[in-house]
């Protein structure tokens, strides 16, 4: 009695499967065994081996579907209607242009807040089913809809830190004794240097202050490292955060670890601390600052003249309300290993002026304050300022560079004038040696 067809659909199945990853020359050998067994031709078990795992199907004369081969246990893929069409892109994408192109898991949970501000301002008008798929979708929807739309580019800077070695013994390392990190006043500071790839001469350095606990940032532009002007730029930030500044935290630069400083700290009963030596990481959220808020928003280009310096602070008094109002921004509450894994589990995203307002220790006048702020603020109308602003900067730089250019030029050429005149006058004088 011969096989019956389940028995041979079963047999195909298996054989099937490794058919299709052996070698050429095993295929071969299990090709003669398949066919010598189910009784088909060579030709036949062959093709029925290479096509199990997909349908093959022919239409007769008559119209009617006839299947040659196909799995039993395939099913037939269920296509699914298309929620989010190309209706919604357009005011996603605004939204996140106006927010500086954030992730989706950040995007997410803001905008239900972000969404109804910016139509208070009329910045994005959309009906009300577009509306409920834009605060509806998720964050692995969003990011697959605004794929094509990132522009990924990584630029790697310079250090420009040199130590500083007076103070060293007398302003203790960061401990956990010392700082408080649940409680806001904490502040990690740190330089960016505006050097356009070469270091020679002074230029414009931005100091950055971020708090630990609600991630509250400050920025200025100070003409270069001397100490006076960063002094000043810290006692300029610590008049613009909304809580005191209990404390600060350096890497160990000479700009930071000065007597001025450290004993300005002393009097206004601040804990000052330093990083240790060659551990980055220990500044890690100022240092995560300086590229979030000031590289993506001023970029690696030189600036050096007053007139820049006096721009970017323009640019950073807008910056300060877009960053600290409308980036949400998310913390690592948990890092475990699990194997060779890491996983980290990371808090609700939330602005630093949604954490400020849910600490209860704020007075209450504070945050009477910052929310008359925020209902004043359009977040379009800042990055639109910001945009004019980082034009002009772009405007100044490209001037300087062809400026720089054509002084280069003009030296080659007086450079040259003056070895062809000096050749002319040793071309001379050894003439007039030879004649006499």
């Amino acid at each position: 009695m011969g096989l019956t067809m389940s028995e041979k659909r079963a047999i195909t199945r298996e054989v099937a499967k490794r058919y299709q990853k052996a070698p050429k020359k095993e295929k071969g050998q299990m090709l003669d065994e398949f066919a010598e067994t189910l009784g088909y031709t060579r030709c036949y078990a062959s093709y029925v081996l290479r096509n199990w795992d997909r349908e093959i199907s022919r239409r007769l004369k008559n119209w009617d579907k006839i299947v040659l081969v196909k799995d039993p246990k395939l099913k037939k893929k269920r296509i699914r209607l298309r929620i989010y069409d190309q209706a919604v892109l357009p005011p996603l994408k605004k939204v996140w242009g106006i927010l500086n192109y954030p992730c989706g898991k950040r995007l997410k949970p803001f905008l239900k807040e972000i969404v109804p501000v910016l139509e208070k301002f009329r910045e994005i008008t959309m009906n009300p089913a577009i509306r409920e798929k834009i605060l509806e979708m998720s964050a692995a929807t969003i990011d697959r809809l605004l794929k094509g739309e990132r522009e990924k580019w990584q630029v790697k800077g310079k250090s420009t830190t040199k130590p500083g070695l007076l103070l060293k013994s007398q302003i203790k390392i960061r401990t956990f004794s010392e700082w408080n990190e649940n409680k806001p006043g904490f502040i990690e500071v740190d330089l960016v240097g505006h050097d356009g790839g070469y270091i020679d001469g002074f230029y414009i350095q931005t100091l950055t202050a971020t708090d630990i606990f609600t991630g509250w940032t400050e920025t200025e532009a100070v003409k270069n490292k001397a100490r006076i002007w960063v002094f000043q730029g810290l006692k300029n930030h610590r008049s613009r955060f909304p809580f005191p500044i209990l404390g600060i935290d350096s890497d160990n630069g000479g700009e930071f670890i000065n007597h001025p400083l450290h004993e300005y700290c002393l009097a206004e009963s601040i804990t000052f601390t330093r990083s240790r030596s060659y551990r980055k990481n220990d500044n890690c959220y100022v240092e995560q600052k300086n590229f979030s808020v000031v590289r993506k928003m001023v970029g690696y280009r030189r600036y050096d003249t007053p007139e820049e310096q006096e721009i970017l602070n323009r640019l950073y008094r807008f910056l300060s309300f877009y960053t600290n109002y409308f980036q949400p921004l998310r913390k690592l509450v948990k890092k475990e290993r699990v194997g060779a894994k890491v996983k980290k589990t990371y808090d609700a995203p939330r602005t630093p002026y949604r954490r400020v307002m849910e600490i209860p220790e704020i007075p209450e006048r504070t945050k009477e304050t910052l929310t008359r702020l925020y209902d004043q603020i359009n977040p379009a109308q800042l990055k639109r300022e910001m945009e004019k602003l980082q034009n002009r900067l772009i405007d100044l730089s490209v001037a300087k560079k062809r400026m720089r250019r054509e002084q280069k030029e003009v030296q080659k050429q007086e450079d040259f004038v003056y070895n062809l005149s000096e050749a002319a006058e040793s071309i001379l004088r050894i003439d007039s040696y030879v004649r006499h």
